[in-house]
């Protein structure tokens, strides 16, 4: 998929307030300071599309992008940042989980990993989440340049062990991505098209 066109469409922390149009979105999700705005703006070819900083927790609302004018890429805040408050958490938490169990044009979450790190407790029990509420989902494992393909993939081989043995039939599809070098970014916008492709063949709600 090659991206023409990405635009901020809105910024906003109730669901109801979210476009109205009927477009497939995907949204981007993962533990605070994986890299997620990184991410987002090498997929979209835009240096400052998405706000990038030092500071986890910089995401603190849902933002929608609209792609090529046909679906949405939606960005929403990280989840488990320390410094974070309690109260504000809550906040994230209610606004979060809204979105994922209200918006019926979510056609897929995408969940960001560091594939740096060994399975975090927070990121299986997000995953869990998602599945026992039925919402389709990938994971995308991030920063590849910072460590060996063999590193990598034995990384990734941890969490499939673990999600096995916490009785997930089979690995969720994934992506192993790096935002400087922009590895997966070609099999992430293939498979983001092939869902769109689907949809434009049957009515979308």
């Amino acid at each position: 998929m090659k991206i023409n066109s990405a635009e901020f469409i809105i910024s906003n922390s109730v669901v109801s307030k979210c476009p109205q149009e009927p477009l497939p979105e995907y949204a981007f999700i993962g533990r605070s300071n994986v890299g997620k705005s990184s991410l987002i703006n090498m997929l979209t070819n835009h240096k400052n599309l998405a706000k990038t900083s030092g500071r986890p927790g910089k995401t603190q609302l849902i933002n929608h992008f609209k792609i090529n004018q046909n679906w949405f890429l939606v960005d929403l805040p990280g989840y488990g940042y320390a410094r974070v408050s309690k109260s504000t958490k809550a906040t994230f938490q209610k606004f979060i989980t809204d979105y994922f169990e209200k918006r019926t044009q979510l056609v897929c979450a995408f969940v960001l990993i560091d594939v740096r790190l060994e399975a975090q407790k927070i990121d299986l029990e997000f995953i869990n989440y998602l599945g026992e509420n039925g919402i389709p989902f990938c994971l995308v494992f991030t920063k590849m340049d910072k460590i060996t393909r063999v590193k990598a993939e034995s990384n990734v081989a941890a969490y499939r062990k673990k999600l096995l043995a916490e009785n997930w039939e089979e690995m969720p599809p994934y992506f192993i991505t790096s935002s400087e070098t922009k590895v997966g970014r070609e099999e992430l916008l293939t498979y983001i098209e092939s869902i769109n492709e689907t949809i434009r063949k049957s009515p979308f709600p």
